[in-house]
């Protein structure tokens, strides 16, 4: 499988911009899980999820097939960052307890990594994969932000974002499926923080090598005119779409 790289160019805006998981998905997680001993973290990007792992797994080893995300991923006491492709893993059989994906899944070939994921957790292991899309926050703000989505940056959508935009509806896991709560994803951000996140997105990256312009400069105006101060923050909130599973254990009835 070709890597299709669409981050590594702006690896210290993901790492700046990208917002962070809230502190029960990983509580969750954690529970769920078999035992601590050790989480894969795959595609893990600039380390967002694999440092909360770390807080409550004895090791966390956190994958990703770009070697300029792993440079600016965050250091941390626990977690081992290993450059590879989430298809081509390192671990060992049967060695960890919880495998996740964070905004990534639909980047990979699904039936090779399910076959690596179900190589890698041991009997019990729980499998979690997880996106996002698109934030709400104001009204007028959210109008600029749904025009820039579909009208000014649509085309340039890789065909994965379909993925994300259904929320992993169709996405069928290779394991019985564990029923999860609701989370969401929420910040307070000024206004440049808010056009920084949306510098991170894929279309972004496509629409400035395609058409050698930027087109955050025309959105930022936008949002300005209805934002007021740009220095005052606002709410913004994801909704997170969370999809769960567990490897059986050898004569589990499933």
């Amino acid at each position: 499988m070709t890597f299709k790289d669409h981050f590594s160019a702006r690896s210290p805006d993901y790492a700046r911009y990208r917002p962070r998981y809230p502190a029960g998905l990983f509580d969750w997680l954690a529970e769920r899980a078999p035992a601590t001993a050790l989480a894969w973290d795959v595609a893990t990007g600039s380390g967002q999820a694999a440092v909360e792992l770390a807080a409550r797994f004895d090791r966390v080893v956190a994958t990703d097939a770009s070697a300029a995300q792993l440079a600016s991923a965050a250091a941390r006491p626990g977690v081992e960052y290993r450059h590879e492709p989430a298809e081509r893993s390192s671990l060992d059989d049967a060695s960890a307890d919880l495998v996740t994906v964070a905004q990534a899944l639909h980047w990979f070939d699904h039936r090779a990594f399910f076959a690596e994921a179900a190589r890698v957790l041991r009997p019990g292991g729980v499998l979690a994969v997880w996106c996002y899309e698109t934030f709400t926050t104001e009204p007028a703000l959210d109008a600029v932000v749904g025009h820039f989505y579909h009208d000014v940056i649509g085309a340039w959508w890789p065909p994965e974002r379909r993925w994300i935009e259904t929320g992993y509806a169709d996405l069928a896991l290779p394991f019985p499926r564990l029923q999860p709560p609701d989370f969401e994803l929420a910040i307070d951000w000024a206004l440049d923080d808010l056009v920084g996140y949306l510098g991170t997105w894929s279309a972004v990256a496509r629409y400035r090598a395609d058409r050698g312009d930027d087109p955050l400069p025309a959105v930022r105006a936008a949002l300005a005119a209805a934002w007021g101060d740009p220095s005052e923050a606002r709410r913004v909130r994801w909704p997170l779409k969370l999809h769960t599973c567990r490897k059986p254990s050898p004569g589990a009835v499933v």
